[in-house]
């Protein structure tokens, strides 16, 4: 029998903007749904640590991150 010791999942998230809306609007969203994703996270008790946030040129919103996968345990990836 195998059991899962320790998960994680590495994901690069980009948060674009959307092209039907004027630009510091949709800056503005971008920027809330990065927040409303953080909160999601803090809400749903998901452990994580993000090692790069940069924002482009453009206003979107580039996202590097390392997260508990579902509710296995999280080893030392996180440390």
């Amino acid at each position: 029998m195998k059991r899962i010791q320790a998960a994680c999942i590495c994901q690069t998230l980009h948060f674009q903007l959307k092209e039907d809306l004027g630009h510091d609007y949709a800056i503005k969203q971008v920027n809330e749904e990065v927040a409303h994703y953080k909160a999601g996270l803090d809400k749903n008790r998901t452990k994580y640590r993000i090692t790069q946030e940069s924002v482009q040129s453009d206003g979107s919103i580039i996202l590097k991150i390392i997260k508990q996968y579902n509710t296995n345990p999280i080893g030392d990836y996180l440390s």
